[in-house]
């Protein structure tokens, strides 16, 4: 045991790997990471997310679709309008957590690794500073917001 968490053996890791690759994969596309940060948020309607995102609508679709697929969300229907809401609560953690990291206006001093157990073999890096800079660079790389604000 390592503070209270049980150690996971390299084995376990390298079990889940294409997991959580494939999980992660979900992340790496811009319009789905900004789709992901807009649900998770709040439930929003097709509409809602067409309108506050201005992506169209067979791109809006195909990505929803994938997340849908990868079961990362879920739909409700009322009427003829489609609801969707987080259904993983793992893609909350990280959206979250992506929040935190590059969203917020402070500058986030170190990348804590205490709600992770590290396997022995590994040797942890020290903290390191992270600037946040007041202008992004937004060409092709992946950004996102927090659209309203989250209840806590």
């Amino acid at each position: 045991m390592n503070g209270g968490k049980p150690e996971v053996s390299l084995d376990t890791l390298q079990k889940k790997a294409p997991e959580a690759a494939e999980f992660m994969r979900q992340f790496g596309n811009a319009n789905r990471l900004m789709l992901l940060c807009h649900i998770a948020a709040k439930e929003r309607s097709v509409s809602d997310i067409q309108d506050g995102l201005g992506i169209k609508q067979p791109a809006l679709s195909q990505q929803l679709a994938e997340l849908r697929q990868s079961g990362l969300v879920k739909t409700r229907r009322e009427s003829r309008q489609i609801y969707y809401s987080i259904a993983d609560g793992r893609a909350k953690i990280i959206m979250d957590m992506l929040f935190s990291l590059f969203c917020t206006p402070d500058t986030v001093d170190t990348v804590s690794t205490s709600a992770f157990v590290m396997p022995a073999t590994a040797t942890p890096s020290p903290p390191r500073r992270i600037p946040v800079t007041s202008r992004l660079v937004l060409d092709d790389a992946a950004h996102f917001a927090r659209l309203d604000p989250v209840e806590r």
